[in-house]
């Protein structure tokens, strides 16, 4: 069983004007939910740590949310779906896992201007005819479709994550159990591949296959922005005003060579009536 992964594109992008809406908000709450559950157990993950010389488990961590949620100070846990707070710290224990066989560094506290996420397993949201619903939501969630070559209506995901990033773009992906793919045909001949700096590939053939040279292009796009911030500071008029950071970097540079999606429009999530 082959596990894959399809990325949608949600209809809704953040900024001025827009109006929170329902489904907004509680995204918006489940993602600082999250958060404090991650930042409260890692906190006392680390206390442990440096007082007794010990580590926590999954189970006292999961012990240790339901004692947050009868907190008072933290009641408002209670307002969202337990499902993805328990991702989290099943998330957290995996990468203190990865840390400790040194397959990864130390996990870091979450920041709301990082990315925001919210996992929902198969007993937190429903899709039926390519409608989705995530639990504690009065509605639907509107997504635009960005595959078109695979049909939203005979999935049945077992995994979704909601996702914002820091560049205002809202994104839900969904996790799809598969069967092993069918092998291609034989070709006759082999091929063999030279990866390179300055030529991305060069095969056993001849053939050369340019580099795309992303990062060159995004340093060019980051060094213009950041010589009419110096020229805005300087006192000339032209520039930014002083102060303001760099534009925060798109989808598409985040992800170089990826397929572009459709764009998003206004409105999501948003609940229906």
């Amino acid at each position: 069983m082959v596990t894959c992964t399809i990325m949608f594109e949600c209809a809704r992008r953040t900024g001025a004007g827009h109006t929170p809406t329902t489904g907004s908000s509680r995204c918006w709450r489940t993602f600082g939910c999250v958060r404090v559950a991650w930042n409260q157990t890692l906190a006392e993950r680390r206390r442990l740590w440096r007082a007794e010389s010990r580590s926590l488990s999954y189970a006292a961590s999961d012990a240790a949310l339901t004692a947050m949620k009868q907190d008072p100070g933290l009641a408002f846990l209670n307002e969202v779906s337990s499902v993805p707070l328990r991702q989290a710290l099943r998330h957290q224990h995996k990468a203190f896992s990865a840390f400790f066989a040194g397959r990864a560094r130390y996990p870091r506290f979450k920041s709301r201007r990082s990315r925001q996420s919210a996992h929902y397993t198969r007993s937190a949201f429903s899709m039926r005819g390519g409608v989705l619903r995530i639990a504690r939501t009065s509605g639907p969630l509107r997504f635009v479709w960005s595959w078109p070559d695979v049909e939203a209506t005979s999935l049945n995901p077992t995994m979704v994550v909601v996702s914002r990033e820091p560049d205002g773009r809202w994104y839900a992906t969904f996790a799809v159990d598969g069967g092993a793919a069918a092998p291609l045909p034989p070709a006759g001949h082999a091929v063999g591949v030279d990866l390179g700096v300055t030529d991305f590939a060069v095969t056993s053939d001849g053939q050369r296959i340019a580099s795309p040279r992303h990062l060159e292009r995004r340093a060019r796009n980051l060094a213009r922005h950041q010589r009419r911030m110096a020229a805005a500071s300087a006192g000339r008029r032209t520039g930014p005003r002083p102060g303001r950071r760099p534009p925060a970097p798109t989808a598409r540079s985040a992800t170089p060579g990826a397929t572009s999606c459709t764009a998003p429009a206004p409105g999501w999530p948003a609940a229906t009536t």
